[in-house]
């Protein structure tokens, strides 16, 4: 009985550890391995930024101005001042009377109806002017100038509807900030690669962007209105294809912005997002559970064949080789990404990632509905 045991164990790691090779060198390899093409845009192009802000009065005025030092194309920015009660709308007409090209978009909330941000970024695009629609936050700061623009010159392919960006965390002291910033690692690397693959499943709307015809095509985000989360990855998933979807991770295209500082904000900002998941087709859902089973199934086999086996060295090995593959594929993904640092932390930093996983997939079972901030 002791021996079967142990075939068990051996037969479920060996398992798992080939759903890991698939996907590390099936899939996440793919952001490592991809050159992105040289793009120039018309200056005449025109491009429409939408921001949602609720109680954001000091983001909105450290990070508009570098929103408006955008250059290369003709644009429009889109603030909607969603509910404040604090001195944004002070701040907004401030720069309204200095920028001709903002538009104010003031939503009150109704004393009796609660509407989140997918009401307010809809009501961002019925106020805009444009075809191209940009969308970022107001704690958000484009790394350069030619944000925008980068952006958009991937619309030159007549094609593309929809274009993925990537919003790094700024990195700070602690375990939090190194979680947080390993799970962004971890998101864009699996959206982009997907992507790539063929299969768009997913943007993060800090950095995301598609054509208001597509919007009102696919009745915006009507299908999933209940939902809290998913005005980005949602909408995306319903509308993204390989043929309409573009992805842009030159340098000059990220937008940064600073991580939660408190682990209860970053738990409550997951759980909210974790719930949109649920919505997904379901072919995006069976690939990334799988994948994230494989990597936990992975470790928990791992953990019970050095304890219950007699074939630790077996085990230590393939733990040893699965690292070295996945330290492999990720190291120009964390160049790419730009989180290089990242790679010293990987042995430690990845099973603490999925144990999170783990753990907040639990809590979920027992979450109590949320409302946007």
């Amino acid at each position: 009985m002791e021996a079967y045991i142990e075939y068990v164990i051996l037969i479920f790691l060996l398992v798992f550890f080939c759903l890991q090779l698939y996907y590390l060198l099936g899939v996440q390899r793919k952001l490592a391995v991809y050159h992105p093409k040289e793009k120039t845009i018309n200056p005449n192009f025109k491009a429409s930024v939408i921001i949602c802000a609720r109680n954001e009065a000091a983001n909105l005025k450290e990070n508009l101005p570098f929103i408006f030092e955008q250059k290369g194309i003709d644009f429009e920015v889109v603030v909607v001042n969603d509910c404040s009660s604090d001195t944004s709308d002070e701040i907004l007409r401030a720069f309204k009377a200095e920028y001709n090209n903002l538009k104010i978009v003031t939503k009150d909330e109704h004393p009796l109806f609660k509407t989140g941000k997918k009401f307010a970024v809809t009501l961002g695009i019925k106020a805009s002017s444009n075809e191209v629609l940009v969308f970022t936050d107001a704690d958000c700061k484009p790394e350069t100038n030619q944000w925008l623009a980068t952006i958009c010159s991937n619309y030159e392919d007549t094609n593309t509807e929809i274009v993925l960006g990537y919003s790094p965390y700024k990195r700070s002291k602690g375990l939090l900030n190194l979680l947080i910033r390993y799970e962004t690692f971890q998101t864009a690397l699996n959206y982009f690669s997907f992507a790539i693959k063929g299969m768009p499943y997913m943007g993060v709307g800090r950095n995301l962007s598609y054509k208001k015809s597509l919007f009102f095509r696919g009745k915006g985000f009507a299908s999933h209105m209940h939902i809290q989360s998913g005005d980005d990855d949602l909408f995306v998933n319903q509308n993204a294809n390989e043929y309409n979807t573009a992805i842009e991770i030159r340098p000059e295209s990220n937008v940064w912005t600073e991580a939660k500082t408190t682990w209860k904000a970053y738990w409550m900002q997951k759980l909210r997002h974790f719930g949109a998941g649920k919505a997904y087709k379901k072919s995006h859902k069976l690939q990334l559970t799988l994948q994230a089973l494989s990597s936990i199934g992975f470790y928990a086999f791992v953990l019970l064949g050095a304890l219950l086996t007699h074939y630790w060295p077996y085990v230590l090995a393939a733990f040893v080789l699965r690292f070295l593959i996945q330290s492999f594929v990720f190291y120009k993904s964390f160049i790419i990404l730009r989180y290089k640092d990242l790679i010293w932390w990987l042995l430690f930093i990845d099973p603490l990632y999925y144990l999170f996983l783990v753990i907040i997939s639990v809590r979920r079972l027992f979450r109590k509905k949320q409302v946007w901030k």
